[in-house]
């Protein structure tokens, strides 16, 4: 495979890499497991168990597992036709997935911003207008 199709391919693996574990990390559809894992990784006692269930907590980690599946799904390698195209494949759809999920996390505390910002001048006016009408 040409490079240029390797790395169109590393752009666009990523994508659903990203999307699976941001929302497994992250969104409120597994709220309850993720929980379930975040006291487990704290409260077990051997080291394994707690790494084992802190991966399901952090999307950094768990994108290491999600790309191990895509990689064996899709059999996607950068560079090399061998084990080593495999290798760096990985860990390049590793590190732009969590480039995806840095910006998107970037974009959503925006978005929570303006919200937050647009209730509070809302509530202001509110008041204003109570004011003007009970003086």
């Amino acid at each position: 495979m040409e490079l240029n199709a390797q790395v169109r391919d590393l752009f666009l693996l990523a994508i659903p890499i990203a999307c699976i574990a941001w929302t497994v990390t992250h969104e409120e559809v597994f709220k309850e497991p993720r929980e379930f894992c975040m006291e487990r990784s704290k409260a077990c006692r051997w080291i394994f168990e707690r790494k084992f269930f802190y991966l399901f907590t952090c999307e950094y980690c768990f994108s290491h597992y999600v790309t191990l599946l895509f990689l064996i799904i899709t059999k996607y390698h950068l560079l090399f036709v061998d084990w080593r195209g495999y290798f760096i494949g990985g860990f390049a759809l590793v590190w732009v997935a969590n480039v995806y999920m840095s910006l998107f996390g970037f974009i959503r505390v925006g978005m929570k911003k303006e919200k937050l910002d647009a209730a509070i001048g809302e509530e202001k006016l509110k008041e204003v207008k109570d004011k003007n009408i009970n003086p």
